[in-house]
């Protein structure tokens, strides 16, 4: 491209917004209403704060609560593959409940998030678990031995009072958007098993989904948040670059996936709290909510747009129309250069840097790994120099073009559906070796690459159903939106709107699989049998 010959090259996307320096924003009080407004009969999803009344009220124990999921996480059935080996770390989880139920019997509740059980994808530090990386498990690799410290993010769940159930599977690298996975099983998709549940944070989406679990925590650097939380009719958050703390990766950041909108927030909050020893992540301003006031404006590409499944463009016309007509939104026509190049460039990015942090775990770290990434990590590692500053050339120019359209279009929100699939079935014999299909796999991830290579924050949410082509149970349609570096709680506010569009405006309201676990009664249950 001769375009790019005399720009520069971005080899990191983090823009840093300045601002007030407080810790954490308040939890308004709708943050912490139960979920009972929104509910329809078979559409109930718990929330963290369901948990929080079911404990402070004296109905149910984190410890009671905690027993009875791993009861099910740790039972051969529909529930276990969305979790990797703990390797007999159990002890851990009732450790962290039992201090919990203290507090709550103490009447010294750390807050909203105490006691709440949560999951963690398994290439994120906890300390006292391993990170498999979705790779085979080596008891003698050097690299499959527990960690001695929580990531920054996951410590503030923690210190806040969550109970971590486990780690949770994915898509092996984070290689792809499917999250099949031939050594740790390929999590069930509680929508429709025919299909798979997405990736790469495949079983953190599977357990929100199933409702094991009200809130999950993953890391996104291709939608590995979006693309499972869509698949699984739950709400996903990719943060700015950096924002919850600093990668070694130029498009990979940690988010949440959660049950609810309001859920989604509780966690981005938590987690974005500034680590004072990172001067990175540490240096971020809060993120504002907008102000009633402020310009509610959608940015739609429509050639763009149009490349989606029929049925998936029709449920997201109807949302768009929705938030015009009933939240004021203006919807105007935006047009953004070099997608297909630049899509390119995201994915062998990517690959490039998934084979680097493999070759660090491993020396034989091959030999740990399905034949699809025998073959696709190879091919990455060969990546030359002179491509990848061509390919950060690129990406400079679509920042650049994103800064302009919001600078054009204040409170600019770009639209699109989150993925323009209806669903990715599975097939007969993947499981054995793996798949490896780029056709499927760039399709997938269409819309969401463009938040990683500019490292602006996206939100997915859930707005409709559509029928299947294979096996029982209609599959979830999400739109997605992608802000200005920095506007997660603009973004989140958007959600809770989308939210309130799927229960109240869409014609059969939310959905919830009917393989959904009802953790509350069974917690209850199982206390009155023993």
């Amino acid at each position: 491209m001769p375009e790019l010959d005399h720009v520069p090259s971005t080899f990191d996307p983090c823009v840093i917004p300045l601002g007030a320096a407080a810790p954490m924003l308040d939890f308004e009080p709708h943050l912490l209403t139960t979920m009972n407004r929104l509910s329809k009969p078979g559409s109930r999803y718990y929330s963290i704060a369901d948990y929080h009344e079911k404990y402070k009220s004296g109905q149910l124990t984190p410890l009671q609560v905690a027993r009875t999921i791993l009861s099910l996480v740790n039972k051969p059935g529909s529930y276990d593959d969305a979790w990797a080996d703990s390797h007999g770390m159990d002890h851990l989880v009732l450790e962290a409940a039992k201090a919990s139920t203290e507090r709550y019997a103490a009447g010294k509740p750390l807050g909203v998030m105490d006691g709440v059980p949560i999951g963690i994808k398994d290439d994120t530090d906890v300390k006292g678990y391993i990170n498999h990386i979705g790779m085979k498990y080596n008891a003698s690799a050097p690299c499959f031995t527990p960690k001695t410290e929580s990531a920054w993010p996951v410590r503030m769940l923690q210190e806040a009072g969550a109970v971590i159930i486990g780690k949770n599977c994915m898509h092996e690298l984070g290689s792809d958007t499917n999250g099949l996975n031939v050594a740790q099983g390929t999590p069930t998709n509680h929508c429709n098993n025919d299909y798979y549940p997405g990736g790469s944070s495949s079983g953190g989406g599977s357990a929100v989904s199933a409702g094991v679990v009200p809130l999950c925590i993953g890391t996104d650097a291709g939608g590995s948040i979006r693309l499972p939380a869509s698949f699984g009719g739950v709400y996903g958050l990719k943060p700015s670059h950096h924002r919850t703390m600093r990668m070694a990766s130029t498009m990979c950041v940690t988010g949440p996936i959660a049950a609810s909108a309001s859920d989604l927030t509780i966690a981005y909050r938590l987690m974005s709290q500034p680590n004072p020893a990172c001067p990175t992540q540490g240096k971020f301003g809060l993120s504002i909510p907008p102000q009633p006031s402020s310009k509610r404006v959608m940015g739609i590409y429509r050639d763009w747009w149009n490349a989606a499944d029929a049925p998936v463009k029709k449920l997201c016309d109807q949302a768009v129309a929705y938030f015009s007509e009933m939240h004021g939104y203006e919807v105007v026509d935006i047009s953004i250069p070099h997608l297909c190049q630049a899509q390119l460039a995201h994915s062998i990015i990517c690959s490039v840097e998934m084979a680097e942090a493999a070759r660090r775990r491993a020396s034989d770290w091959l030999s740990l790994c399905a034949p699809t990434n025998n073959l696709i990590m190879p091919v990455a590692a060969n990546t030359s120099a002179a491509d990848l500053i061509k390919f950060n050339a690129l990406r400079t120019v679509v920042m650049q073009h994103l800064a302009f359209l919001f600078q054009k279009h204040p409170g600019l929100l770009i639209v699109t559906p989150t993925t323009p699939l209806t669903g990715w079935p599975r097939s007969a014999g993947d499981q054995a070796y793996g798949l490896s299909d780029l056709g499927i796999t760039t399709r997938n991830m269409s819309y969401i690459f463009l938040a990683n290579m500019t490292g602006t924050p996206s939100v997915t949410v859930p707005i409709g159903y559509t029928e299947p082509e294979q096996g029982k149970g209609k599959l979830p349609v999400s739109l997605l939106a992608t802000g200005e570096w920095g506007s997660e709680e603009q973004l989140l506010a958007w959600a809770r709107q989308a939210e309130e569009y799927l229960h109240d405006a869409y014609e059969d309201g939310r959905r919830r699989p009917e393989t959904w676990a009802d953790v509350l009664t069974l917690a209850k249950e199982g206390d009155v049998n023993a």
